[in-house]
C-alpha cells in the first residue's frame, strides 16, 4: 500500500512540470507561470465554477430586417368623358325703321323766255367758169426686129473598148471538228421541314363592377339686366331765311345732348347641379397568352450533275486564186460645130401729141345781210313748298338661342394596384459571447505588461 502511494506521488510530481509548461504557453502569452500573481494561480475547489467559467456563453441579439410584401391598394384613375351641354348665347340683330319727318324748302322754277335779235351776217356766194388749156405730150413708141447671130458649139463624142485585167482573191475553205466537253449542272431539289413558332394571343376578360359617377342636371335660371343710359344727340329742324341778295339760304337747328336709357334684357343662363350616381360599367381587359404552331418552310438543295457533250470546231483556212475579168474604158473628144440664132431687140422713138382740156375755175363774192334770230333766256323764281321725307334709324334687339358644345370632363374610377414594399420585422437570435477570463482583469494586464 505504501508502495503504491509513493508511485502516485511520483506520477504526480512528473505530470505537474508539463502541465506548468502547457499552461505557461497557454496564458497571457508568457514563457511560465511567473508573470501570473500567486493566488491566480491556486487551484479552484470546485469544479463546477470552473466548468461555467470555460463553457462559452449566448446573449440573445435584437435585429430588425426588411421583408416585402405584396398588398393591393385602390389607384383613382380619370377617364375622359365626352358629352353635349346645351349653352345658350345671346346675339344682336339690328333692324332698320323708318319714320316720316317734315321740311319746308325753296323750289326753283326755271322759266324759258325768247328775244329778238338783228344779226349782220355776210354770206359767200360761189360762182364756177371753165377755160380751155392746149398741152403738148409726148408719147413713146416701140418696135421689135430680129438679127442673125452665129456662133460655136463643141459636141462631145464618147467611145468605149474592153480590156482584160487579172485580180488575186482568198478564197476561205472551212473544216468542222468535234471535242467532248464535260460540264457541271446543279439541280434543285425542294424538301418540306416544319418548325415551332410562338405566338401571342390576347384572350378578352370581361369584369363588371360600379363607379361613382358624377352627374347632375342643368336648371335654367332668368335674370332681368336693365340697358346703360347713353348721351344721345338730337338736332333741332332748321329754317330757310333770306339774305339781302334775295337767296335762300338754310340754317341748321341747335343741337343738344339727352340722357337715353336704352331697353333692359332678360338673360336666361343654366346652372348644373351635380350629384353623385353609381353606375355599372363593364371593363374587359385582355390577358395574353403564349401558343405553340408547326409552320411548314421549304429547303432548297442544290445537286451537281455531271454531263459530257460534243462541242464542234470549225477552223478557216484562206487559199489564193488568180482570176480575170473585163474591164469597160471610156475615151471622149469633142467636135467643133458651127449654129445659128436670131436676136430679138427693141427700137423706141418719141411722138408728139396735143391735147385739149376745160379747167374749172371757181370765184367766190361776200354778200352783206340782215338776219332776226330769237335767242332764248332763261328766268329763275323760288318756290315755298313743305316736304316729308323718310329717315332711317336703327333699333337694336337680342335674340337668345341656345346651341350644342361637346365638352370633355375626367370622371374619377377606383382601379386595384398591387404595390410591393418592404416592411420590418424583428427577429431575436442567440449569439455566442467570448467568456470571461477566471483570473482578475488587473493581475492578467499586470502580468501582461
Amino acid at each position: 500500500m505504501m508502495s503504491r502511494v509513493l508511485s502516485l506521488t511520483v506520477m504526480i510530481g512528473g505530470v505537474l512540470p508539463l502541465a506548468g509548461q502547457v499552461a505557461e504557453g497557454a496564458l497571457c502569452g508568457a514563457d511560465s507561470y511567473s508573470c501570473c500573481p500567486t493566488d491566480s494561480c491556486t487551484s479552484c475547489g470546485d469544479y463546477c465554477q470552473a466548468k461555467q467559467c470555460a463553457a462559452p456563453c449566448y446573449r440573445t441579439v435584437r435585429e430588425v430586417i426588411w421583408e416585402k410584401q405584396t398588398h393591393t391598394c385602390m389607384k383613382t384613375v380619370y377617364d375622359r368623358v365626352c358629352e353635349t351641354v346645351p349653352v345658350s348665347h345671346h346675339r344682336n340683330i339690328y333692324e332698320t325703321h323708318y319714320r316720316d319727318e317734315q321740311y319746308n324748302t325753296c323750289r326753283p322754277v326755271y322759266r324759258t323766255c325768247y328775244r329778238t335779235v338783228t344779226v349782220p351776217i355776210c354770206r359767200p356766194v360761189f360762182r364756177t367758169c371753165y377755160r380751155d388749156v392746149c398741152s403738148k405730150i409726148r408719147k413713146p413708141c416701140y418696135t421689135t426686129c430680129y438679127r442673125t447671130v452665129s456662133y460655136t458649139v463643141c459636141r462631145p463624142c464618147f467611145k468605149t473598148c474592153y480590156r482584160n485585167m487579172c485580180y488575186t482573191v482568198n478564197r476561205p475553205v472551212y473544216r468542222t471538228t468535234y471535242r467532248d466537253v464535260c460540264t457541271t449542272t446543279y439541280k434543285t431539289i425542294p424538301r418540306t421541314c416544319y418548325r415551332d413558332v410562338c405566338y401571342t394571343i390576347c384572350r378578352p376578360i370581361t369584369e363588371t363592377r360600379y363607379v361613382d359617377v358624377c352627374g347632375g342636371e342643368w336648371k335654367t335660371c332668368t335674370q332681368y339686366i336693365p340697358g346703360p343710359v347713353v348721351d344721345k344727340y338730337i338736332c333741332d329742324p332748321g329754317t330757310w331765311e333770306y339774305d339781302c341778295c334775295g337767296r335762300c339760304i338754310y340754317k341748321p337747328g341747335c343741337c343738344r345732348t339727352v340722357r337715353t336709357q336704352c331697353p333692359g334684357r332678360t338673360v336666361c343662363k343654366r346652372v348644373w347641379c351635380p350629384k353623385m350616381v353609381k353606375k355599372r360599367i363593364c371593363c374587359t381587359r385582355y390577358q395574353r397568352e403564349v401558343r405553340t404552331r408547326r409552320v411548314p418552310y421549304t429547303v432548297c438543295q442544290r445537286v451537281a450533275c455531271r454531263q459530257v457533250r460534243r462541242v464542234p470546231c470549225t477552223s478557216c483556212t484562206m487559199i489564193r486564186e488568180c482570176r480575170t475579168r473585163q474591164v469597160p474604158v471610156t475615151s471622149c473628144h469633142y467636135v467643133r460645130e458651127c449654129r445659128t440664132r436670131k436676136v430679138p431687140y427693141t427700137q423706141c422713138h418719141w411722138v408728139e401729141q396735143c391735147v385739149r382740156r376745160s379747167v374749172p375755175i371757181t370765184t367766190c363774192t361776200m354778200v352783206r345781210q340782215c338776219i332776226q334770230r330769237r335767242v332764248p333766256y332763261t328766268m329763275c323764281t323760288l318756290v315755298r313748298e313743305c316736304r316729308s321725307r323718310r329717315v332711317p334709324y336703327t333699333v337694336c334687339r337680342r335674340v337668345c338661342s341656345t346651341r350644342n358644345v361637346t365638352r370633355t370632363r375626367c370622371v374619377p374610377r377606383r382601379v386595384p394596384v398591387c404595390v410591393t414594399r418592404c416592411v420590418p420585422r424583428v427577429v431575436y437570435r442567440k449569439v455566442p459571447v467570448c467568456p470571461q477570463p477566471c483570473c482578475p482583469e488587473p493581475a492578467c494586464d499586470q502580468g501582461c505588461r
